[in-house]
């Protein structure tokens, strides 16, 4: 597949990349075992992951998974159990202070090709760290292997550029999973602010409160509230005609919205503004809702999707058509979408 060749080679304008699934066994591992494979004798490789992967059994369901396989010289960031557990021969590097119930986060070099087990930093501010000690010590790519229901990590603030892989583990219903897959790239595609001046103040509010409200003079005001999630009636109380943004240094969630709608049609009149898409915890009807009635939300800083990877076959042991699934997904995503097939391992 030369396209698939030019899309993984273009992967070296990216220093940091996360791979993010919509469930278990969606090819997330497969994803990850491709680009190193591709990546053999190009780059110099950095893997990590938040929490545990790579293990030869889903540690719920019981059910064989595909296993990393790093080549010799790759520098992994991963807890010292993980590296017990792993076929593979490692000089350490660095020890970081991170402790996990698994053992400490080292930074270690493989000194063979082997297959391993990755169990990396639990929280952004440490998985930020590791990539930063990961690049220092000379990687021109670093890779996140990810938990399925993580995405936080996939913010522009840890990671330059995401995969989304998607597939029949989601559920039964084709469909279902086109449209989840769908809304799940329109969320974090979502567009940016385009006014600086207007991010510059909202970085301000973010730097001090949780909310915060820019009016049309751009004058700014920080709200006293810990959370947005359940004041929707205190932050009207603080809207009125002349304000236009509404600042949310927080996760955005239904019910939200939907207080939202409900109090008031001043948020027609505003936009949202939040860091990131990885703060969207949306359903399709009530994002389409709230859009459709005149709601708008940007982002400070845009998740770049470079690549969508499926895998049509269930390990419960049902599949999609290959063909109709990828043609379906094709309708609604602009960027390259691939079944790169089962791993190796």
């Amino acid at each position: 597949m030369e396209d698939l060749d030019k899309v993984f080679t273009d992967l070296n304008k990216y220093k940091v990349i996360s791979i993010i699934g919509l469930s278990k066994n969606v090819s997330k591992t497969t994803t990850l075992n491709h680009i190193i494979k591709f990546s053999k004798g190009k780059l110099k490789l950095g893997l990590t992951s938040i929490g545990r992967d790579g293990e030869e059994y889903d540690a719920i369901t019981q059910l064989p998974k595909p296993r990393i396989m790093v080549q010799s010289g790759t520098i992994i960031a991963t807890a010292v159990q993980s590296l017990r557990n792993s076929s593979l021969k490692s000089e350490l590097l660095k020890e970081t202070g991170i402790n996990t119930p698994m053992g400490e986060i080292q930074l270690v070099r493989s000194l063979n090709n082997g297959l391993i087990e990755i169990a990396g930093p639990s929280t952004n501010k440490e998985i930020k760290s590791v990539c930063d000690e990961l690049l220092e010590l000379g990687c021109n790519l670093v890779l996140i292997d990810g938990a399925f229901d993580r995405r936080s990590y996939a913010t522009p603030l840890i990671s330059n550029a995401t995969i989304l892989s998607t597939g029949a583990s989601v559920t039964k219903d084709m469909q279902k999973v086109v449209e989840l897959t769908n809304h799940t790239f329109n969320l974090l595609t979502l567009k940016k602010e385009k006014n600086m001046d207007v991010i510059k103040l909202a970085n301000k509010v973010i730097s001090k409160a949780k909310v915060g409200v820019i009016n049309s003079d751009f004058s700014i005001k920080n709200l006293e509230i810990l959370t947005a999630l359940d004041s929707v009636e205190e932050i009207l109380t603080h809207i009125n005609r002349t304000s236009k943004y509404l600042v949310i240094n927080g996760a955005i969630t239904d019910f939200f919205l939907e207080e939202l709608i409900k109090k008031s049609d001043i948020y027609k009149n505003i936009t949202i503004l939040i860091p990131d898409a990885t703060k969207l915890f949306l359903s399709k009807r009530t994002f389409d809702k709230y859009s459709k009635k005149g709601g708008v939300i940007r982002v400070l800083n845009e998740i770049k999707i470079v690549m969508i990877t499926i895998n049509p076959m269930s390990p419960l042991g049902y599949e999609f058509n290959k063909t109709k699934f990828l043609s379906e997904l094709k309708k609604g995503i602009s960027v390259p979408i691939y079944d790169l097939g089962p791993s190796e391992y």
